[in-house]
């Protein structure tokens, strides 16, 4: 099936780690990450989807009817979704006991997290395509969007346990919605990579699709949506209602991270570099 395309003019310089496209049709934007040389939230990453969602949302404002009503977050990496925090800076800052630079960094990833969350405070659904490896902060990504698309095959986890640390920035809050409190805290301290298939049978994937048939499904939501749309809306805002995570939750978990990050030894440091290497290597 062929689906027209429209680019829209940018605003703003071109992104440097992030591709989008406009689908008037559905009124849907992609954003498609493509950060390197590892497929991971580098600070370059972060500023590109926050000059995106400042676009979208300005597009929105200023038209006569709502320009975007659908956002989905997926990535141009065979394979990879995103690999999640940049664990190179983090050692960096860490061996430098650099308690500032963690912080904001970490503040940057929970400005974009929360954004995705609150859909951007607007008539938005947002929506996640893993088509990959979603891992650590990878995950927490796509977690943070009102929908959950995973092809099968994609393996998902949050690995942070085995460099003694503890993803900080979302996966507790977000999980624990999902699929309760004890399933949650047990996911992030195993450490385990679990199957798109295994996460849709948890109720952490919301649609499960062939592989290499993500986009179609996320069509067949679109349509599925837009049938029932009074429905659809209706229910996203009792969702918004009943499972709030708020961003000062979100900052005060990030203090904990980064205070739990600068405790780590150099056991734990050369982990998280052996796992920079590999990270760099699969892409």
């Amino acid at each position: 099936m062929n689906y027209a395309t429209t680019q829209l003019q940018q605003e703003q310089t071109p992104y440097t780690h992030l591709t989008t496209h406009y689908e008037a049709k559905y009124k849907l934007g992609w954003y498609y990450m493509n950060a390197f040389p590892r497929a991971c939230f580098s600070q370059i990453l972060l500023k590109d989807i926050e000059q995106w969602f400042s676009y979208v949302k300005k597009r929105n404002e200023d038209g006569e009817e709502q320009e975007f009503k659908y956002l989905v977050l997926a990535s141009n990496i065979p394979g990879t979704f995103n690999f999640g925090g940049d664990l190179n800076l983090f050692r960096l800052l860490i061996e430098k006991g650099d308690y500032n630079a963690l912080f904001d960094y970490a503040k940057s990833c929970i400005n974009v997290l929360f954004q995705n969350i609150s859909h951007l405070n607007d008539k938005l659904t947002t929506i996640s395509l893993v088509q990959g490896d979603a891992l650590g902060g990878g995950f927490e990504a796509a977690l943070s969007s009102n929908i959950l698309i995973a092809e099968k095959g994609s393996k998902m986890g949050l690995p942070e346990v085995l460099f003694n640390l503890f993803p900080g920035m979302g996966a507790f809050s977000l999980l624990s919605h999902k699929i309760g409190v004890s399933k949650a805290e047990k996911m992030i301290l195993s450490g385990q990579l679990y199957s798109a298939e295994e996460l849709y049978d948890m109720g952490v994937v919301d649609i499960l699709a062939e592989k290499g048939e993500g986009k179609l499904a996320i069509y067949s939501y679109i349509k599925q949506a837009e049938r029932a749309s009074n429905s659809y809306r209706a229910m996203r805002e009792i969702q918004d209602m009943t499972n709030q995570i708020t961003y000062q939750e979100l900052l005060d978990i990030t203090r904990i991270w980064v205070e739990a990050a600068l405790r780590l030894g150099k056991r734990d440091l050369k982990m998280m570099k052996r796992l920079v290497s590999r990270q760099t290597l699969k892409q």
